[in-house]
């Protein structure tokens, strides 16, 4: 019971913290030394193996921290990193708007609004398979699709919830959540995309996008907004674009992963970083070719490598951080108390999932933040599937599709406040509009899961 209730102390201030705008980063690895420290003072349980001691109890809850950030780092980090610096270089050169640019042009022929608002939901979700950003994403449907869509006669509210929530799966095989939850799993990224994520995202993206047709419509109507097309509003971004193959660029690493891999040709290893680098050099010939000029494609270089250092400050060291924190609570004992306190209870795997995913989703709309909470809790599901007798990616794959949906319902998340900015809209208004599909998504994921591959 002592762990039990160390564990609520700490993670009550913790999320306290978080909530008063504290470093994320900071407050997770404190949290976690000050539950490892109560471990230690308490005799609650060890930090490291005694073969992985320091031989001094209180240097190794540093050498925990070092060893994970070291370990971290070389392998999955470089990963997410390579993908960060990657989708940087695609947006500096102009790869990005013009594979946006594109893949709009056919929704500009529907004249249906609420069906083209659907179509959109759709289309950003598929974007978002080559932009990770869902405010990146955001920021660019708002300025090419955006007027699109006030021009056929939707609200601006109606069009600003749509754009904020197509990116509310991170479903791509680059993104960072996909890469650790594969990695935790133990599986690879090219597996666990096309057996796993996969089929669950296309459910619950059908559910989504007829709740925004329906939801969205509703809305309009409840607040009285008249359906009536407005006046062409030109679209001058067309002339920032590269040349249309350009577009091309953002999918080579997809294509890459997935040609080389155990569902393509399985006599060739190619790894994400691998992939990036080889995208990276591809596109660093078409600049070339476009600009012709070698000095300025080599110094451009750098916008490369500034995004891989971003991606280590910004995520790497959230996952080490998450790590710590989940270390601490293992040490105190809180983990192996909830699991059986589940198992007493009846719960089962099914029932753990349910309450893995709830704890997640509260979080994500509390934090405003889909990777905090998820990369917090991600390194204690090995243990607790473990002890439920399930597979791990049974949890790992709603628990990951639950940040990003949640954080779709919160007014202080990145993609909403943007998008919100832009349209000269409330974020409390938008997430209104946001809150009905995207809690169909948090039912429909959980509900894919089961049937899909619980057994």
């Amino acid at each position: 019971m002592l762990g039990i209730l160390l564990a609520l102390i700490v993670t009550s201030m913790v999320v306290y913290m978080i909530l008063k705008q504290y470093k994320t980063q900071a407050v997770l690895v404190f949290g976690g030394l000050i539950l490892m420290s109560c471990a230690v003072i308490f005799g609650l349980g060890t930090i490291l193996p005694v073969k992985e001691s320091t031989g001094l109890i209180w240097f190794d809850l540093f050498e925990f921290i070092k060893k994970t950030l070291s370990g971290r780092a070389a392998g999955l980090g470089l990963s997410i990193m390579a993908v960060g610096g990657f989708a940087r270089y695609m947006d500096h050169i102009g790869a990005s708007k013009a594979l946006v640019n594109i893949a709009i042009k056919p929704l500009q022929k529907l004249h249906a609004p609420y069906v083209m608002l659907a179509a959109c939901y759709l289309v950003g979700q598929v974007l978002g398979l080559f932009i990770n950003s869902a405010s990146g994403l955001g920021m660019l449907l708002m300025v090419t699709m955006f007027p699109i869509l006030i021009r056929l006669g939707v609200s601006r509210l109606a069009a600003t919830a749509v754009i904020g929530t197509t990116l509310c799966l991170d479903w791509s095989p680059g993104d960072p959540g996909s890469v650790l939850s594969a990695n935790t799993a133990g599986m690879d990224i090219a597996t666990y995309w096309t057996q796993y994520q996969i089929p669950v995202a296309l459910t619950v993206m059908v559910v989504v996008a007829v709740l925004h047709y329906f939801v969205q419509q509703w809305f309009d109507k409840k607040q009285g907004h008249i359906v009536e097309r407005a006046e062409i509003v030109t679209n001058k971004t067309e002339e920032e674009l590269p040349p249309g193959i350009f577009a091309l660029l953002p999918v080579v690493p997809l294509v890459l992963i997935l040609a080389f891999s155990d569902i393509g040709i399985k006599g060739i290893k190619m790894d994400i970083v691998n992939a990036m680098f080889i995208s990276l050099f591809v596109s660093m010939i078409f600049e070339f070719l476009r600009k012709r000029d070698i000095k300025k494609v080599f110094a451009d270089l750098q916008v490369f490598f500034d995004g891989m250092g971003i991606q280590f400050a910004a995520v790497v060291t959230l996952v080490v951080a998450g790590e710590t924190f989940a270390q601490g609570l293992k040490s105190v004992g809180a983990i192996e108390s909830i699991i059986s306190s589940a198992q007493s209870a009846g719960f089962g795997g099914a029932g753990m999932i349910i309450v893995m995913v709830s704890i997640i989703a509260v979080s994500s709309v509390v934090m405003g933040s889909g990777n905090a909470p998820f990369f917090a809790f991600v390194a204690l599901t090995p243990v607790v599937a473990a002890k439920m007798d399930i597979a791990p990616v049974l949890m790992l794959l709603p628990m990951h599709f639950a940040a990003s949906i949640a954080r779709s319902m919160s007014p202080i998340t990145a993609v909403i406040v943007v998008v919100s900015g832009i349209a000269n809209v409330s974020p409390i208004d938008v997430v209104k509009r946001t809150s009905i599909p995207m809690i169909g998504a948090l039912i429909v994921n959980v509900a894919a899961t089961f049937i899909y591959f619980y057994r």
